[in-house]
């Protein structure tokens, strides 16, 4: 199960954000930030991009600013970055990067 949590935006959309294991290097952690038109639908999307366990319970874990901001920017509306744990959100020098890096980036 993935800790992370969510926040709903005033237009109606919602941003998720989860912890999830890498799915190149499950000992690492990702920290991936949807934006969707409910949470259902992210969740969905995630599922689509191969994180087939993906659910969220509760809202321990809600997307900060700085990843609602991120998410929102881009194109895909669908982010990630390094996470190492509970309340730790990344590296705040590492960039925001598009999903389609996940596969590709085996550091």
């Amino acid at each position: 199960m993935a800790v992370g949590g969510f926040t709903k935006l005033p237009g109606g959309t919602v941003v998720v954000a989860l912890g999830l294991p890498h799915p190149a290097c499950p000992e690492r952690t990702v920290r991936v930030v949807v934006h969707a038109q409910n949470r259902q639908r992210a969740l969905t999307r995630l599922s689509n991009l191969g994180f087939r366990g993906a659910r969220l319970t509760g809202n321990a874990e809600p997307p900060t600013p700085d990843e609602v901001t991120a998410v929102l920017h881009h194109p895909d509306g669908l982010v990630w970055r390094e996470y190492r744990g509970a309340g730790d959100v990344g590296d705040s020098t590492e960039l925001w990067h598009p999903i389609s890096a996940l596969n590709r980036t085996p550091r």
